[in-house]
């Protein structure tokens, strides 16, 4: 899975423009899978060089004119394509947990610090997953559903498991 592959899935639906791709992965994509106005970009002129995808400039009042993305039949099929390719190992990337891992070279109130500001993000998506579930839960796919309670378990044992490890280097519930 790449970048192409996602923005394919996401004009699958509709027509989008980058601002509207960038939208949709910050929410609800962004627990899986996150990019940024850097890759989406080159990777829109990438696909409108393969013929995956077409570009209209759409005249805006007031504003600058925007692009806005189709897919092509070509696009289809290579979204088609990788819907049936091999699913490959989950990856992960976190930069909290890198500094953890190298926790050993600070001191125990920064490790803390660190800690509960992550026990803040986590909190702060748990209200942002849990709202999507109640915003968008009954119309939503089952497929889609799958994610949302993934998401929500994952970060559910996330914040157990932070709060663990914080009152075990503090010694104290914060």
């Amino acid at each position: 899975m790449n970048s192409q592959d996602v923005i394919l899935g996401l004009l699958h639906r509709a027509p989008l423009s980058g601002y509207e791709i960038k939208q949709k992965l910050e929410m609800p994509l962004s627990f899986f899978f996150d990019a940024s106005f850097g890759t989406i970009y080159p990777t829109l002129a990438k696909m409108e060089a393969l013929g995956y995808i077409v570009k209209e400039s759409v005249v805006q009042e007031g504003r600058p004119n925007k692009n806005v993305y189709s897919l092509t039949s070509e696009g289809r099929a290579q979204f088609e394509q990788y819907l049936h390719s091999p699913v490959e190992n989950d990856s992960y990337r976190s930069d909290f947990l890198v500094r953890m891992f190298f926790g050993e070279y600070t001191d125990q109130e920064t490790l803390a610090d660190w800690i509960r500001d992550e026990i803040r993000k986590t909190d702060a998506e748990a209200v942002q997953l849990e709202r999507m579930k109640t915003e968008w839960g009954k119309d939503m796919p089952a497929s889609k559903t799958l994610c949302l309670d993934i998401g929500i378990e994952l970060n559910e044992s996330k914040a157990q498991t932070l709060r663990e490890a914080l009152k075990r280097l503090t010694g104290a519930d914060d």
